[in-house]
């Protein structure tokens, strides 16, 4: 019996479908977390065949221990995952430490969490990427902006989502970010990109090939929500463009995945800019060597009427899947924000739309800078209808 350690395995809430494939496919899954095991939900529990509780998940050497003990006790361990953007750098340590060969290793790490990493491979791949600096001092800044021009993006060079983006529009903001940075953070600067997010999320096998492949939209800026706490939209889309697919396959190739989930990001240039394309063309943002976050799995599966969890976890167990896939759609995603003056009531979104609805609930805080407060996922056969869901949801007096 192979052994998976899943660390983390009770946060997001819904990665305990994941530990549920990889049993039902006959590995054996040892989980490492920080909550208390009485605490997890029972079906992860069901899905776990022994849970080891650390008190931090922060303390490299308490999870180093966990691994070792079930070492200990059940021999190699042959896989060892989080799925999670936080945590990639730590399964990476891991899996380089106790020559756990399945996934990537510390040295893999400058070109799948650095952003300035990442464009080399993009560019191999051929696929544009926005010209960039490596923030410095303000000369070095000025003379990159005099390139480019206002606005400029400025972000960690190593970061987790939209978390301490920021746009700078004149001087005095790129003195007043430059003032107030963190000394010991690696920030990169970017020109401004006029385009929308469009994603290649996609189940990766041994060889490189996909297994099950989709994509998603989001016509808001995750920068603009974050910053100016504002509502959250996107959508899976019914049918993945051949472009994005193009895109997505080329630099899976380029940054050499095997054997995972992963969410690329491209940006969709809504209008012509001389250093990067013409309208319409694809330009990279960056890779996510996991799933897309929250309740993406979920949506994917509402779109498509399939299951994402059993195909990764076939992908694990046998590097291939027969799960299958039916009637497309799309799936909404919107999340409101506490205390805007909505129109429609929660009650009233319901009764209209309940038979459409798949997910209605609340967000976690740890989540709702990008997600918003209030979730509501549904699906729709067509756009018109999808976007009549999206005004009806975020409009507001």
């Amino acid at each position: 019996m192979k052994n998976f350690v899943f660390i983390s395995p009770n946060f997001p809430t819904n990665y305990w479908m994941f530990c549920r494939g990889l049993k039902e496919n006959g590995l054996r899954v040892l989980g490492i977390g920080d909550q208390p095991y009485d605490q997890l939900m029972p079906q992860l529990r069901d899905s776990l065949h022994e849970y080891y509780k650390v008190d931090s998940l922060e303390h490299y050497d308490e999870v180093y221990r966990a691994v070792a003990f079930f070492i200990f006790k059940y021999g190699p361990i042959h896989w060892l995952e989080s799925n999670n953007e936080y945590w990639l750098e730590r399964d990476a340590a891991l899996r380089t430490a106790y020559h756990i060969t399945s996934g990537f290793q510390t040295e893999d790490m400058p070109r799948i969490k650095f952003k300035s990493g990442m464009k080399e491979y993009y560019q191999k791949a051929g696929i544009p990427t926005a010209r960039y600096h490596m923030v410095d001092t303000a000369e070095g800044c000025r003379a990159f902006i005099a390139q480019v021009g206002y606005p400029v993006v400025v972000k960690p060079d190593n970061g987790v989502g939209a978390s301490r983006t920021y746009k700078l529009s004149g001087d005095g903001e790129l003195d007043a970010f430059l003032a107030r940075r963190d000394p010991d953070t690696a920030y990169i600067m970017e020109e401004f990109v006029h385009a929308e997010v469009n994603s290649y999320d996609a189940v990766i096998d041994s060889r490189g090939e996909p297994l099950f492949e989709t994509g998603n939209v989001t016509p808001m800026s995750i920068m603009d929500i974050v910053n100016e706490n504002d509502n959250s939209i996107y959508y899976i889309l019914r049918d993945l463009p051949e472009d994005t697919r193009a895109a997505g396959r080329a630099a899976v190739k380029s940054f050499g995945v095997r054997s995972r989930f992963v969410h690329f990001e491209f940006f969709r240039l809504t209008r012509d800019q001389p250093s990067l394309g013409k309208k319409g063309q694809i330009v990279a943002l960056e890779v996510n060597m996991r799933p897309c976050g929250g309740f993406t799995p979920d949506m994917i599966n509402f779109a498509h009427s399939t299951d994402v969890y059993r195909i990764w976890a076939d992908m694990i167990a046998f590097d291939r899947t027969d799960a299958p896939v039916g009637e497309h759609q799309y799936c909404a995603y919107a999340g409101r924000r506490d205390g805007k003056p909505f129109v429609l009531s929660h009650e009233e979104l319901m009764a209209r739309y309940g038979g459409q609805m798949r997910l209605v609930g609340r967000i976690p805080d740890v989540l709702s800078g990008a997600m918003g407060n209030q979730m509501y996922v549904a699906v729709f056969p067509t756009r018109e209808e999808m976007d009549r869901f999206y005004q009806d949801v975020l409009r507001c007096r």
